[in-house]
């Protein structure tokens, strides 16, 4: 490996001996003094001066920004580095007849989400001035072309030449080498950044921790060099690099890809060594507008304003901490990251939904919304309308905004009014149980915490910012614990529903027949309509309790606490059938508003609709209840039911009329499609599929529909499609 270093350093010492120019340029210019920071950046001049500054000077290709949902990568939930479209290359598996294998040096701006996964910052956001849900990555990256050298180079010209940053107020860190990893000092780094004029004192090494970056448990890495920003200036600031000061931050990151991680953890020199560079837009526009704080600059000053003006609350003052009195400056900050996020995504088809990347802006709009309604006490309506002030902000470098101004509006109104009925509820649930607590307790129960997420559907984080804003806490890990239970209880019934759910034994059936107990109206189920707006509207539904079904006895009533069987006169509640997932939601009892009971599984049985429920208060037979359905998670079947449908179209276009459905599963995350179709002679498939009798084009065919079916057939095949 050091004879590996010596060779490098052979190698790029002729690349500095040629650009002796460019060097005494960058050292004339470190001897400069400067007072203070320009201030004459916009974020859009920010933004643009850099992708020209790799073009136009150094042939960089400017490539656009890629969606926030990732494309054929299930690792990750949405962009969060501006090199994840890059990652075919640096994995060696870009399609050789795609553009992207033709990439020398690129140059971008990439939009990135981080909020769910390995990197999330949701809950950071708002309690200080720097963390976002979405940020935008400025990038360059050479695949096998240049290396350390020139790229130390670009960085430190574009920074103190183009951005006049002055250069006494940049510090920069380097690889200081692993003796476990077996990774020597990155002396190369180190030298090419004296060579450049950076004053040794200003010239710092780190570990692993801090400089030396990895894509993944395996694959491409490599040693890192840092540039760091002070804030303040005049002085020797080393001792605050990498000491999560907020007086000096880093700035940019230029990774060095010259390793791979193998499978055993070692390390092997790459074939071809890249360069992989990252610079938060909202940092370095904090610094190059001489701001403190990223929601200070052009980025976010408009948005502040829209918010005040539109609710009429203080005017923002960027305090945080217990300064920020009734956390009004905070709202401020949650809903301005949290808009841009919700524009962004929707813009780029990602929408407020039941499971992965969906669930995520789901919980993002939630937070919005309850910090606009309840804190800065906005009108409804008033998120939304912040959406051309986002397209007015971002949407020169990112016009989709423009196009799907409407359309974002109107998903995130439509989901704000479906939240707030919600969040009404959950606040009388909060108020109820804090008058029932003693005046010495700090722990919120559990349950109800549990009931305001699984029921109502809060996000945890932001019951615990309101239980915070009591001067209350819930035990995190007994909430862990309950979300591990739910979601064992969850599989399971999707595995053995008859083993988990409350359902009637031959003896009770027989009892409420025998009692005259009318059988279920469930056709309430089917009672919703399409508004003109093309939305659905689901009608209420009132009922009266008929049977009560606990530890294979029907019973009069049920403590709290305890799980049951309910039996309704009517529901408008979708039994487990048909290969479709039963609806959930909860009822509460007439007379006791703030009580939620959860519907946990539906089953029929009989001609009975049974509801599995856990009382959260007494229930007696006779009560009346009003039922409340979770739309998002019946509109979410609806659409898996629909799409069902669809693709058994769609696979008897492609294999024929043989093809039969041999079973199907219907949830809100997924669906599951079995069937079976009669295998095809030769002379049949190509027919079907316009080929010669050329046994290759035969065998084209199935290739053609083995994605579909899973194998080449030899009988009579049967495939499944889950999705």
């Amino acid at each position: 490996m050091a004879a590996h270093m010596r060779r490098l350093t052979q190698r790029y010492r002729a690349v500095i001996n040629n650009n002796l120019t460019s060097l005494t340029s960058l050292r004339g210019y470190l001897s400069r003094s400067y007072s203070q920071v320009q201030t004459d950046f916009s974020s859009n001049r920010v933004r643009r001066t850099f992708t020209d500054f790799f073009h136009e000077l150094y042939q960089h290709i400017i490539v656009p920004s890629s969606p926030v949902r990732p494309r054929g990568d299930p690792s990750l939930l949405f962009v969060n580095a501006g090199m994840n479209q890059f990652k075919p290359i640096f994995l060696g598996a870009a399609d050789p007849r795609s553009e992207m294998a033709t990439y020398r040096r690129v140059v971008n701006s990439q939009k990135c989400v981080r909020a769910g996964g390995k990197h999330n910052d949701l809950e950071d956001v708002g309690r200080d001035v720097y963390h976002h849900t979405f940020f935008e990555m400025l990038g360059n990256w050479s695949f096998g072309d240049y290396f350390k050298e020139e790229a130390c180079i670009m960085a430190w010209r574009l920074l103190t030449e183009e951005y006049r940053i002055p250069p006494e107020r940049l510090y920069v860190s380097y690889f200081a080498g692993d003796a476990t990893s077996g990774l020597p000092e990155d002396e190369e780094t180190r030298h090419i950044w004296l060579s450049m004029g950076v004053p040794s004192d200003h010239l710092l090494p780190f570990g692993m921790k801090d400089n030396f970056w990895e894509m993944g448990e395996i694959g491409p890495c490599g040693p890192c060099t840092e540039i760091h920003y002070d804030h303040i200036g005049g002085r020797n600031a080393a001792s605050l690099v990498n000491a999560d000061s907020p007086d000096v931050v880093e700035i940019w990151n230029l990774v060095f890809m010259q390793y791979n991680r193998e499978a055993d953890h070692s390390l092997r020199s790459l074939p071809q060594f890249s360069v992989d560079t990252g610079m938060g837009l909202e940092r370095l526009v904090t610094v190059l507008q001489g701001q403190r704080s990223n929601y200070d600059t052009d980025l976010f000053t408009p948005l502040l304003s829209a918010i005040q003006q539109r609710s009429n609350c203080p005017e923002y003052r960027g305090r945080t901490g217990e300064a920020d009195v009734g956390k009004v400056d905070m709202a401020y900050r949650v809903v301005a990251d949290h808009v841009r996020t919700l524009s962004v995504c929707i813009a780029d088809g990602v929408y407020p939904g039941m499971s992965g990347a969906e669930l995520v802006l789901r919980r993002i709009l939630r937070r919005a919304v309850r910090f606009s309604t309840e804190v800065l006490q906005a009108p409804e309506g008033v998120l939304a309308s912040l959406v051309p002030t986002v397209a007015h902000i971002l949407g020169d470098a990112y016009p989709e905004l423009h196009k799907e101004t409407d359309r974002i509006m109107d998903i995130i109104n439509e989901n704000e009014a479906q939240f707030l009925s919600s969040l009404k509820q959950g606040r009388r649930v909060i108020d109820r149980t804090l008058q029932r607590l003693e005046k010495n307790d700090t722990l919120f129960p559990v349950p109800v915490a549990w009931s305001l997420h699984r029921n109502l559907g809060f996000p945890l984080d932001l019951i615990g910012l309101m239980l915070e804003e009591q001067g209350l806490s819930v035990d995190q890990r007994a909430l862990d614990v309950l979300a591990i239970e739910n979601e064992k209880l969850r599989c399971q019934m999707q595995t053995s529903v008859g083993d988990t759910l409350v359902h009637l034994d031959l003896h009770s059936l027989a009892q409420l027949q025998s009692g005259e107990v009318p059988h279920t109206d469930d056709s309430p189920k089917y009672h919703y309509s399409l508004a003109q707006d093309g939305k659905y509207v689901f009608q209420p539904c009132h009922a009266t309790v008929q049977a009560l079904y606990c530890g294979q006895t029907l019973v009069s009533e049920v403590a709290g606490g305890q799980r049951c069987g309910v039996v309704l006169d009517r529901t408008c509640f979708y039994a487990e059938q048909g290969g479709q997932s039963h609806d959930q939601g909860y009822f509460i009892r007439d007379g006791l508003p703030d009580v939620l009971y959860p519907v946990e599984a539906v089953q029929l049985a009989g001609g009975y609709v049974v509801h599995q429920v856990t009382a959260a208060e007494v229930l007696r037979k006779g009560d009346q209840v009003q039922l409340y359905l979770d739309e998002p998670q019946r509109l979410a079947c609806m659409v898996k039911h629909t799409a069902t449908h669809i693709l058994n179209f769609a696979l008897r276009q492609l294999l024929g009329s043989s093809v039969e459905q041999r079973g199907s599963h219907v949830a809100a995350d997924r669906l599951r499609f079995d069937f079976s179709v009669k295998y095809l002679s030769g002379r049949d498939a190509l027919r079907r599929s316009g080929s010669s009798s050329d046994e290759k084009d035969y065998c084209q065919y199935f290739d053609m529909i083995n994605p579909i079916i899973g194998s080449r057939p030899t009988s009579n095949p049967v495939g499944t499609v889950d999705t």
